[in-house]
């Protein structure tokens, strides 16, 4: 019998210690819109990138788990464009667009809570 099970999409789950910064810093410098807010949560999508921000202000922030702060390796088109959107609203980019030997154009960034994503497009 083939297994009829199929994953659609994924969802990012983060923990941020300010709600509302947070979503205003997706939605103004990474150019999330926002899908559904309340009860200490906000949804937030860029085409299908969706992360679900949780308030726990009390949670130790992203930025003390050092390497564990990476949540996401995004593959997009027009890498080098998206650097520059990025870079120009003031994101902290950690490493600019670099051609890697597994084949993949790369660059990182990281959030205003110390979330950091790599974004990806194949050569």
């Amino acid at each position: 019998m083939e297994n009829q099970s199929k994953i659609l999409a994924t969802r990012f789950v983060l923990a941020v210690q300010n709600l509302e910064k947070s979503a205003a810093y997706y939605q103004e410098k990474l150019g999330f819109q926002s899908l559904w807010n309340g009860e200490g949560w906000h949804f937030l999508k860029r085409e299908s990138f969706v992360v679900m921000l949780g308030e726990c202000a009390d949670e130790i922030p992203a930025f003390e788990t050092n390497d564990h702060s990476y949540f996401a390796y995004v593959e997009v088109s027009g890498i080098d464009e998206l650097y520059i959107e990025l870079s120009s609203n003031g994101v902290e980019i950690l490493s600019k667009p670099e051609d890697k030997p597994w084949n993949q154009r790369e660059f990182a960034i990281r959030t205003i809570d110390g979330h950091r994503m790599m974004f990806g497009q194949a050569l």
